[in-house]
């Protein structure tokens, strides 16, 4: 899956995959965004124009390997983050429509923040927009609220470390599908795509019911710390997997489908 990015669109702009998220070249950019011939040296005047991109410069742009046209080079390159902060020290006609998105998403933000209820309908309009059902869309976002209070559950009770959180994940979907996460997104030929959003009702059901379980045995139990919350993921896992098992056993069909979401909208998916 590409980030698309709409001020690029139609746009060349070279990039590579690092610590797993598209890194894009800075030069690119700075040439799209700008009337510049020689974009090395706009990003230099750039940076003394703006002392506080100076100062974060080596935080936010890191020379990779990237595959050009000519071969393997090293270039400058940031994430989607770091261009953001890039762009918004371009003194530019052409960066200011972008400009004046950031300001509408940060204020939509905020807006959010003060009322949750808005975030939920923007994300049901997005999965609308997809062609997702509304049955589907429903059962996503209890999913995406259950999941949300097992992660609080788990940062009450110890858990900090990002890869302490992909442990516990993976520990659930192994007992639950009885493959982690990754693998789940091999078995249904993805990538870079959120798993969730290509699972079908049954899959999103028994999702929910292995966080749900596992919150509830964490509580139950007060589970303390990496150790007692890994055993309470497996615990809360094996109830989904054990009601995912009878139900195979019942209709004589797999919960777990290699179908996925990437060549039309949802509602013409898993009609086979």
């Amino acid at each position: 899956m590409e980030i698309k990015i709409a001020i690029f669109k139609g746009e060349k702009i070279r990039k590579t995959i690092h610590n797993n998220e598209w890194w894009f070249v800075v030069e690119d950019v700075v040439l799209v965004l700008t009337d510049s011939n020689d974009p090395k040296q706009y990003i230099q005047r750039m940076k003394q124009r703006d002392e506080e991109l100076a100062k974060g410069w080596v935080q936010i742009v890191h020379t990779l390997v990237v595959e050009t046209v000519g071969g393997k080079q090293r270039m400058l390159c940031a994430n989607t983050e770091g261009l953001f902060r890039v762009i918004q020290s371009i003194p530019s006609i052409k960066a200011e429509p972008f400009k004046r998105w950031l300001a509408r998403v940060g204020y939509e933000r905020i807006k959010e923040i003060e009322d949750p209820e808005l975030a939920t309908k923007r994300t049901r309009a997005l999965y609308k927009a997809k062609g997702y059902s509304d049955d589907w869309i429903e059962k996503r976002i209890r999913g995406i609220a259950i999941r949300e209070e097992l992660t609080d559950q788990w940062q009450k009770r110890g858990i900090q470390q990002p890869r302490e959180y992909e442990i516990l994940t993976a520990e659930i979907s192994s007992a639950t599908f009885g493959m982690t996460p990754s693998a789940y997104k091999k078995y249904k030929k993805l990538k870079r795509e959120n798993l969730r959003d290509h699972m079908n009702d049954l899959e999103l059901i028994f999702s929910m019911l292995g966080e749900a379980s596992t919150k509830e045995i964490a509580v139950n139990k007060d589970a303390r710390g990496f150790p007692e919350n890994k055993q309470a993921a497996y615990e809360g896992g094996t109830v989904a997997g054990n009601a995912r098992k009878e139900l195979e056993k019942k209709s004589g069909k797999r919960v777990s489908t290699r179908e996925n979401y990437l060549n039309g909208p949802q509602d013409r998916k898993f009609l086979k």
